[in-house]
């Protein structure tokens, strides 16, 4: 088993939250997918032989693609790789871009999974995000999407925004699970460097909230979405049974992926590598028949930790039977001694060989992560 995330550079404006690699001109939008079918080509053997059962479509804004560019990549996927009849493609959309003549288009193509970054149902929100959609168009390109024939759709909210109370967080998640999803991504604001919004912060444009108001945020988070049969599979994520992201889930398994595009990672069980994060840059690369890329082995250390701090988060936990096998007794005796005091604290549970974290470890996850690292 293993993926393929594919990075489509572009977005019709920037949000202020927003770290990822983009670009708001679409000027070498044509270049780029050629680039990135040439780039499959390049790299068709990165992954062995191993069966293609997820792609994803992140971004910036895959939607700012037509069917036929979709098409064409799908295309190049079939023709190089081994594709698993039941894949998961996931398109990542924007309200805005989902008419309901995009949408019909999609539904021609092999995209099975939609994520549509919501982010809120409050236009003051969305406005202070500087996303370019509206509630209106929110509801209804759900609503469309579900219609037209989707029946696996993911919604991206955000809370701990500084203006957001708690009364207006619960209506943004009554508004989410009344549509019709099986999936929510919900993420703490974060003030990441070199954003609008680290500037804005900095010029005393924009506050920062109160941690009290996100913990009470996810904190009914959590149980607003239990009550309504969404399970929490990992910290941000909750899904009804049968529609946890298969994608993402790899990533939190430490699966082999591919990742195509600039900006994009790679990781193939023993190393990770990531492009040039420069749209003119990787084009040429690409198109001179090699790669840009910076790459890094790693350590045991280095695969501990990156296996600790992703299983942590998840149902499924730290194996510990795992940590013995692949990192031996002195690693796993170190990992209990570390966790002792979490499970004094009733902060981390173990059962069956696993290590969990409890509801109140969900609140310092990566602070238990870090202390077990080694």
């Amino acid at each position: 088993m293993s993926g393929i995330y594919i990075h489509i550079p572009f977005c019709k404006q920037a949000c202020n939250y927003c770290d990822f690699h983009f670009s708001t001109s679409l000027q070498n939008k044509q270049s780029l997918i050629a680039a990135i079918n040439n780039e499959l080509t390049l790299r068709k053997d990165y992954l062995l032989d191993n069966k293609i059962e997820t792609i994803y479509l992140g971004g910036g804004t895959p939607s700012l693609l037509s069917s036929s560019e979709l098409l064409s990549i799908f295309e190049t996927i079939h023709n190089l790789f081994s594709v698993d009849e039941e894949v998961e493609i996931t398109l990542e959309a924007n309200p805005d871009d989902l008419s309901k003549a995009y949408i019909k288009q999609l539904r021609e193509t092999p995209v099975n999974r939609l994520s549509i970054g919501i982010q809120s149902f409050r236009d003051v929100d969305l406005k202070w995000m500087n996303r370019a959609h509206n509630s209106s168009e929110a509801t209804n390109s759900v609503m469309d999407a579900a219609s037209a024939g989707f029946n696996n759709i993911s919604i991206d909210l955000i809370y701990g925004l500084p203006d957001l109370s708690l009364l207006d967080w619960q209506n943004n998640l009554k508004k989410a699970i009344a549509l019709p999803v099986q999936h929510l991504s919900c993420y703490c604001l974060t003030i990441e460097p070199r954003t609008a919004l680290a500037y804005q912060i900095k010029k005393g444009i924009s506050k920062v909230a109160e941690d009290e108001n996100a913990i009470a945020q996810f904190e009914w988070l959590i149980d607003y979405a239990a009550e309504n049969n969404f399970e929490q599979y990992e910290i941000s994520n909750f899904a009804k049974p049968g529609f946890y992201s298969r994608h993402n889930t790899s990533y939190w398994k430490g699966i082999p992926y591919l990742g195509i595009g600039p900006s994009a990672h790679s990781f193939d069980g023993a190393s990770r590598q990531w492009n040039v994060s420069n749209n003119p840059l990787y084009i040429k690369a690409v198109e001179s028949g090699k790669l840009e890329f910076t790459k890094e082995v790693l350590t045991t250390s280095e695969k501990y930790n990156e296996y600790v701090l992703t299983s942590l988060r998840t149902v499924w936990g730290v194996d510990l039977k795992i940590v013995q096998q692949h990192f031996g007794e002195e690693v796993l005796q170190h990992l209990k001694n570390e966790a002792a005091i979490y499970l004094l604290k009733g902060e981390l549970k173990t059962e069956n060989s696993h290590m969990y974290l409890t509801r109140k470890g969900k609140f310092i996850a990566d602070r238990i992560a870090s202390d077990l690292f080694i």
